[in-house]
């Protein structure tokens, strides 16, 4: 049986403050490629990352992906909450 990959979902602060909420299995290679690579978000191609401001750990994609869905309807002072007591 194939090991099962853990999921983190994260915010990436940009260059210019805005705030972007994703889900990855690495991510650190998924901020290269926000900042290097033509597979990079739309937003991130307009929105310079600048660093990765929060990350969670989930056991697998369907939860990363609920929870990231719970994180992109929060206003930005509740993500700014969310970062500082992480």
């Amino acid at each position: 049986m194939a090991k099962a990959n853990k999921w983190f979902v994260y915010i990436i602060e940009t260059k210019n403050g805005k705030l972007y909420t994703g889900i990855t299995t690495d991510v650190e290679r998924r901020f290269e490629e926000h900042k290097n690579d033509p597979k990079g978000a739309k937003f991130t191609k307009a929105n310079p990352p600048k660093k990765i401001r929060f990350t969670e750990e989930h056991p697998d994609r369907s939860s990363a992906s609920k929870r990231e869905a719970q994180i992109k309807k929060l206003t930005r002072a509740q993500k700014l909450t969310l970062i500082k007591v992480s």
